[in-house]
């Protein structure tokens, strides 16, 4: 369940991030639409990122080195 979450969100992110690529190419001289599906795109990172502190601080994720 939480690792589904983890994937809506990133693919979220994805998404926005080449929805302002294709904005960027396609609107010469308007820069809005870039502007927001980039806003956009920090809103959902900030999100992600502050579930995995809460999930952290609430002990359902744990950190583990490489090679253990």
């Amino acid at each position: 369940m939480l690792k589904m979450i983890f994937l809506f969100l990133f693919a979220l992110i994805i998404i926005s991030l080449f929805s302002s690529l294709f904005f960027l190419v396609k609107d010469k001289g308007n820069k809005k639409r870039v502007v927001n599906a980039l806003k956009v795109r920090i809103g959902l990172s900030v999100l992600l990122f502050i579930i995995l502190i809460i999930m952290y601080m609430n002990g359902y994720i744990q950190p583990h080195g490489i090679g253990k």
